[in-house]
Parts: structure tokens; C-alpha cells; sequence
């Protein structure tokens, strides 16, 4: 499996706070049966003002530290970057970075306020020949009123990656419906962990991926978990990922299914 969001550094954010911390993390990701693991430190002007030649540096020595304690991963340089106004030229010229020097990046807008124009934003950014991934839509609390925006951005060629987490009901149960309904209605291209810390937050992966099989079969689980992130590492062109699995229906007709299975599923698991 290939980890793309994840804070392990050190001492760069909320994620880990020290090394050992650090290590820690990455055995319980090699254990849980991840390979590769994205350094995402987030990029908040004014909070957590990382840089990327910063970023790239401190996974240097990361990997060198995972190395010499025999931990079987590989480390690439990323970042959880936050909206701006000057977000394409920061990534253009390496102050923000995206996923391993690609054409994707991780795209946090804020969680409780829609930003304005945020369609517009985001097909500036893809003007420029980036292409967005939004990190964790499902406990965006704004996505209650705006999940048509979700599906518009998901249909103009942004990727939308959940938290593994938020699958298990980590976050809550409001995350969890939205996790599963993002799921279920094909609009979900990755998985990955948002790990912050070995135990409230770890870097397991595997779970989330299983309870992915089991909604949506085998064959899109391990999409979900290796081949697009394996594109998305590697650069590939869009139309060479994956693609979604096609909706049930569309519309409204879509939506009203997609309730109706939620609904018989809860039915059949209290059975």
C-alpha cells in the first residue's frame, strides 16, 4: 500500500513531535503493510509556515534515521497544503510542495467555512496544470449544505481522498456517513491515513482498505490503496489513472439509491 497523506516529520506541525515519535509511526505503517509513505507536513502561512526545500530536507534525514533502524520504507516529500491566493506560483516555485514532484497535490481548504469561489479557485489551479486533491471532504462539516460542489469538483477533474480513519468511525458518525456515501456513490479516488501519532491517529491503512472491499469489491479497494496512488507518485497523465467506478445512477435517482442501500445495509447488520 502507498500512504499519501501522512504528518511524520518531526516537529513540523501537529503530527510527529519528535524522532522517536517518528519511527514509532513508521514501524506501525510497515507492519500494517505500507511501503511507501508521502511526508505531508502542512503549509499554513501565519501557522505552520513550512517551506518546501525545508520539507525535502527533513525527509532526508527521516529516511536516513528509518534506514539505520531497519524499517522497510520509503519516504517521499509532500505536502498538506492549505488555500491561497498565490497557491499555483507557490507550487510552481517550490514553496509549497506537491506529491513527490508531481502534477497532484493535497488540497486542505478550511473545515468549517466554504471559501468563496472556491470552483473558481480550483480551476485556476487546474489551469495551471496541477490537479487538486481535497483532502478528507467527509469531515469538511460545510459538505452538509454543499455536497453538490463535492460532486461538480469530483466531475471537473479534482480527486477527493478520504481519511481511513473516518471509515472506522474515528471522527465521528457524521464523517462516517459522509465516508461511506462518498464511497458508495464512486466519487472517492484514495484512501490514505492523515496519520498524526501512534495512537490516536496511527498509520494503518489496512482497515480502511478491507471495509472499502467489502462495499465495493476487491479489485477497487486495492485502487484505492496502490494503483492510484502509485499513479499519482509517479506523474502519471490523468487519463492513465484508474478510473472511478461508475455511480449506480444518476441525479437525483443516484442519491435516493445510494440512501435506500445505506438504509438496508444498517437494516442487515442490526439482523
Amino acid at each position: 500500500m502507498i500512504d499519501l497523506h501522512c504528518h511524520l516529520l518531526p516537529g513540523l506541525d501537529d503530527g510527529a513531535k519528535n524522532l522517536d515519535t517518528s519511527l514509532r509511526m513508521a514501524a506501525i505503517a510497515a507492519d500494517d503493510g505500507i511501503q511507501t509513505i508521502v511526508c505531508t507536513p502542512h503549509i499554513l502561512p501565519g501557522v505552520y509556515n513550512n517551506k518546501g526545500p525545508d520539507i525535502r530536507q527533513a525527509v532526508g534525514r527521516l529516511e536516513d534515521a528509518i534506514g539505520n533502524a531497519g524499517i522497510p520504507i520509503r519516504l517521499l516529500a509532500g505536502a498538506d497544503v492549505h488555500i491561497a491566493p498565490n497557491l499555483s506560483e507557490l507550487l510552481r516555485n517550490g514553496q509549497a510542495l506537491s506529491i513527490n514532484g508531481s502534477r497532484y497535490f493535497l488540497f486542505e481548504p478550511p473545515h468549517h467555512v466554504l471559501p468563496p469561489r472556491m470552483d473558481d479557485h480550483v480551476f485556476g489551479l487546474q489551469a495551471a496544470g496541477l490537479v487538486p486533491i481535497l483532502t478528507h471532504p467527509e469531515r469538511l462539516t460545510w459538505i452538509e449544505n454543499n455536497f453538490g460542489l463535492v460532486k461538480h469538483l469530483v466531475r471537473s477533474g479534482v480527486m477527493l481522498q478520504i481519511t481511513a480513519g473516518a471509515m472506522l468511525g474515528r471522527f465521528g458518525s457524521r464523517p462516517k456517513y459522509w465516508a461511506e456515501r462518498i464511497l458508495d456513490e464512486g466519487l472517492c479516488h484514495l484512501l490514505a491515513t492523515d496519520a498524526h501519532d501512534p495512537e490516536r491517529r496511527p498509520p494503518i491503512l489496512s482497515k480502511a482498505r478491507d471495509a472499502a472491499a467489502r462495499r465495493l469489491g476487491e479489485e477497487e479497494a486495492v485502487n484505492l490503496v496502490y494503483r492510484r496512488p502509485k499513479a499519482v507518485v509517479e506523474n502519471l497523465p490523468v487519463a492513465q489513472v484508474p478510473a472511478l467506478p461508475q455511480p449506480i445512477a444518476d441525479g437525483d435517482e443516484r442519491e435516493k439509491t445510494s440512501f435506500l442501500a445505506g438504509v438496508l445495509r444498517r437494516v442487515r447488520s442490526a439482523m
